[in-house]
């Protein structure tokens, strides 16, 4: 019996040994699994657009007589009618001679003495005063593209008061920074004129210019038979404009070639104002003129007496039909009918009229050299429903929210009674 336990001990341990020499129990083995890839981000919405700048609050006044026409006629004026009162003031300290331009809450002057301004229309505070010549008789002009004003002068020689080594000087509207200059041998004290990408102007020497506004590069010039002292009017792709050799002309804008020209007996001074198919003009014969714009015949003549160098305002005024204003050196403002030159009315000023009278809503406003006033007249009937005891040349413009009024050497923001 013991033997028989041994034999199954041995026996078992040797199925023991055995097994243990032959059996493998497999390790665990490690999988490496790849990590999923990060979700892409979310696209990003697109940028919203860029604010678009704001608006001007105000109405542009770019240029002498307000549009390219230069009728001075502004026609949503309703609201300006008076009475009106002094805002600011602000005194320049020399002869405003030639209104100030408007955009975006800025005025734009020179004055006699050659000082380049921009002047802030809220509060009547300088923005930039620069001085680019010595000698000066123009409102400038509005390259709103390239933010670009132009100015002319008589002359840039140091202490002088006659014409001569004058220029045409754009400058930053923002700054005032010169963006390029042209000389004028002769000078000139004609207000320029933009249209597209041109500048347009006279000078004392009879040359009328066009250079291109962003550059100054000269695309042509017209010679006249005398000085063209006043401003081009633009319609129908042609300048019109006046010289001192009695002459009015009618050229090609594009090109500078010239499409008539008419005889009007004396000097024209007068900037004329083209509406009605016509192109309407003071002489210093005492006569007012209408030649037809495409051939330069004479519709009619009014004559008053003295020298017209003021220029016309013409509008079509309700209930009275289309209408030209213009001052005297009689002492008078007329106004005359637009299509036969039948006079409408007049007004005495007290002293001669030598600037251009201005249309605001339902007042027609001049200016007395002699008196040293501003009046404002009802433009239908000739009466007087405003008074101003300054006033020298071209009287007034507007923004379309308060007046301008341009006094001896002192610009008065008038606000309306509302």
């Amino acid at each position: 019996m013991a033997g028989l336990l041994l034999a199954i001990g041995v026996a078992v341990v040797v199925l023991v040994v055995v097994n243990s020499g032959t059996a493998h129990h497999p390790r665990p083995v490690a999988v490496h699994v790849a990590a999923p890839p990060p979700a892409p981000p979310p696209p990003r919405p697109p940028a919203p657009p860029p604010r678009p700048k704001p608006r001007p609050t105000d109405e542009p006044w770019p240029l002498y007589g307000y549009n390219l026409a230069r009728t001075r006629f502004f026609a949503h004026g309703a609201g300006l009618d008076p009475p009106l009162r002094v805002g600011w003031r602000f005194n320049d300290g020399a002869l405003l001679e030639f209104p100030p331009v408007v955009y975006d809450n800025t005025l734009y002057f020179e004055d006699a003495n050659g000082w380049a301004s921009a002047l802030s229309s809220m509060n009547g505070h300088l923005i930039w005063h620069h001085r680019i010549g010595t000698l000066a008789a123009a409102s400038p002009a509005l390259d709103i593209q390239h933010k670009l004003v132009f100015f002319t002068l008589l002359s840039t020689s140091p202490g002088t008061r006659t014409p001569g080594n004058g220029a045409v000087v754009a400058l930053s509207m923002k700054t005032g920074k010169v963006a390029w200059s042209h000389p004028l041998p002769a000078g000139s004290e004609s207000s320029p004129l933009v249209h597209g990408l041109s500048v347009f102007f006279g000078d004392q020497g009879g040359t009328v210019h066009s250079f291109r506004t962003y550059d100054g590069h000269l695309n042509w010039t017209f010679q006249a038979s005398g000085a063209v002292k006043g401003g081009v009017a633009f319609a129908h792709n042609t300048i019109y404009f006046g010289d001192y050799g009695a002459h009015v002309y009618a050229v090609n804008a594009a090109n500078g070639r010239e499409i008539w020209s008419a005889a009007g007996g004396d000097s024209f001074y007068s900037t004329p104002a083209v509406a009605l198919g016509r192109v309407y003009i003071g002489s210093t014969s005492g006569a007012v003129y209408a030649f037809w714009a495409n051939s330069g015949t004479t519709s009619w003549r009014a004559s008053t007496g003295a020298y017209v160098y003021a220029s016309p305002a013409v509008a079509d005024v309700p209930g009275l039909g289309p209408t030209v204003y213009i001052g005297s050196y009689d002492g008078h403002l007329y106004a005359y009918s637009a299509d036969t030159g039948g006079m409408r009315w007049s007004h005495g000023g007290g002293g001669r009229i030598d600037g251009s009278a201005t249309v605001l809503g339902n007042v027609v406003y001049y200016s007395s050299l002699g008196s040293n006033t501003t009046t404002g007249l009802d433009w239908r009937t000739g009466r007087q429903v405003f008074s101003f005891p300054d006033g020298e040349f071209t009287p007034a413009i507007t923004d379309g929210k308060v007046v301008f009024l341009i006094g001896y050497s002192t610009i008065y923001q008038m606000v309306p009674r509302r």
